[in-house]
Formats: C-alpha cells, sequence, structure tokens
C-alpha cells in the first residue's frame, strides 16, 4: 500500500510576498507547513535574492497552476550598469566592465529592440534543462554550455527612474518564460556598457497582484490556527482568464468520475474553459455540443 500524505484536503490560493534570501521551494513549504496542507506548489518561480510576488497553489489549486505559469506578468527591476557577471544578477562574479555610461535616451532607444516578440537566450544559471540536466549545476560545475534561444513577449518595457549614472529602475510586462537577468545583460551589452540586475520585484502575475500578497511573518504567526484561512483565496480566482461555464448536479456528479457533462456557457465550440456548480469549480476542459469534455477533474473538500 502507498503511503497516506500527511495533512488536511485543503485547495486555494495563497499570495506571498516573497523575501530576499529565501528559494521559492522554501516558501510554498512554509506555507504548506503553516496551513498543515496535504499538496502545494508555486506558479512560476523566482530567485532566491528576488521579491515580491509568489503564488502558492494549496491541493487542488495545483491543477490550475499552469494557467497562472502561463499567464502575463510585470516585474521592476533595478540594472547595475558598467559590469557583466557569470550570473547576470549581483550574486555572481564580475567577468567585464566597462566606464561608459549610457544616457537616459540611450537607454530608452536601447530598450526599443526587446519590445514584442523577441529571441531570448536564458541566463547560464537558469533552470533550463541541458541534455537533461538544468543549466545551473553545469555552470557551477564550471561548463560553458549553448544555450538555445527562445520566444519571449515583452508588452512593455520603460525607463521608471534613472537613482545614478550607475543605475536603472525599468519595469517590464512580458509573457511566460521571460528572465528579467538575460534582459539586463542583453540590453547592457547594446548600450555597450554591460549590465546586470542588482534587485528584482514582481509586482503582479496573471490575476494576481501585491495588494492581496501577504508576508511569511504574517503566515507564521498564524501558522496552524483557524485563522490562517483568512489569507486563502479560493481556487476559482486563478481560473479568471478562461471562459467559465455552469453545471447542474447531474453534471457535477459526471465530471467527479472524469464523464462529459452538461454546460451552460458563452464559450465557443472547441475553447478550453472552466465549470463550476454552486459557486465551486468542478473540472477544466473542452466545450463541445453544450457538454465539458473534462481534462482536470477538481475535487474540492469542504474546509
Amino acid at each position: 500500500m502507498g503511503r497516506t500524505r500527511k495533512g488536511h484536503d485543503i485547495s486555494g490560493w495563497v499570495i506571498v510576498d516573497k523575501p530576499a534570501g529565501l528559494t521559492s521551494t522554501a516558501v510554498v513549504n512554509k506555507v504548506r507547513w503553516a496551513f498543515d496542507a496535504k499538496k502545494a506548489g508555486h506558479a512560476g518561480t523566482l530567485d532566491p535574492e528576488a521579491t515580491g510576488l509568489l503564488a502558492v497553489a494549496l491541493g487542488e489549486a495545483t491543477k490550475t497552476i499552469p494557467y497562472i505559469t502561463d499567464a502575463t506578468k510585470a516585474y521592476e527591476f533595478t540594472i547595475n550598469l558598467g559590469s557583466a557577471t557569470n550570473t547576470d544578477d549581483a550574486e555572481g562574479e564580475v567577468i567585464a566592465t566597462s566606464d561608459l555610461r549610457p544616457s537616459d535616451a540611450q537607454i530608452v532607444e536601447g530598450m526599443q529592440g526587446f519590445l514584442g516578440e523577441i529571441m531570448q537566450v536564458p541566463p547560464q544559471f537558469s533552470a533550463v534543462k541541458i541534455d537533461g540536466q538544468r543549466a545551473y549545476k553545469l555552470a557551477r560545475a564550471g561548463e560553458q554550455i549553448e544555450i538555445a534561444a527562445r520566444p519571449l513577449l515583452v508588452e512593455e518595457l520603460i525607463l521608471a527612474d534613472r537613482p545614478t549614472p550607475d543605475t536603472a529602475v525599468l519595469e517590464m510586462t512580458c509573457g511566460k518564460g521571460g528572465y528579467v537577468r538575460a534582459i539586463a545583460r542583453d540590453l547592457g551589452a547594446v548600450l555597450g556598457c554591460y549590465g546586470h540586475v542588482a534587485h528584482l520585484r514582481r509586482i503582479w502575475s496573471g490575476p494576481f497582484d501585491l495588494e492581496h500578497a501577504v508576508t511569511l511573518e504574517q503566515i507564521e504567526s498564524f501558522a496552524k490556527t483557524a485563522e490562517i484561512g483568512q489569507f486563502l483565496r479560493p481556487l476559482e480566482v486563478g481560473l479568471t482568464d478562461l471562459p467559465q461555464g455552469t453545471t447542474n448536479a447531474e453534471g457535477a456528479a459526471k465530471l467527479r468520475n472524469g464523464n462529459p457533462a452538461i454546460c451552460f456557457t458563452k464559450a465557443e465550440y472547441g475553447d478550453e474553459i472552466w465549470v463550476s456548480y454552486e459557486g465551486k469549480a468542478q473540472a477544466i476542459g473542452r466545450y463541445k455540443s453544450g457538454e465539458i469534455h473534462p481534462a482536470r477533474v477538481i475535487l474540492q473538500h469542504e474546509s
């Protein structure tokens, strides 16, 4: 017999304002412990020194993680101009320097090449897999690796502040898979002065923003108490970018067994939708001829 996973059947989202110095996995583990939840995951890794929004999914909400991971995200970050590092951030070893400092106008002009559909090469120290191994593990071992460029949609990139000649604060809105460190590296190269990320903060991700985020200190102060529930947001919030449908009691019963069920929706034939019964998400799937054909069945328990 398989081992029974300890914890409670609790489902929903916890939006954390991640502090610097912790991995995303460490944050997830703290949240899972505080809620005594059976299952947890996160939607989009932040580097250990990065701060800001980390969406943590508990229970059945983990089935909706891809819809947040794929969503548009926004970042605020500071670039140190005049030096490049092997990690493309301030944690790495300086590998090149320059005395050149671009003007504000030159920075704005240089950023134009990073708008729209671009091809981006992830940093050497990244979680990209190369022949089955993480790039950062190979980089730590001293290997120089070739990482293929990947498409990235950058919807917005603006110069928000210029505190000193050596630093520039940028804000970026982008699609899935964007590396802010690569933007800093490549912009520095275009400007001829080198650059790396000094500070990085995620502002929002899909339907979640920092306005609804809580700190780990707040979570820990209510850990394993009834009051911890005040930080749990409904699973359904993570599905707001998908068309919605509803079903009846008979349909909900069918969906729980993974079968197609009647669906009332304004979606088009073939659309991916989510369906609820009495306000609770039941399944995600394709809408066809008045029915939802479930791909993910969501089994929420009463708390």
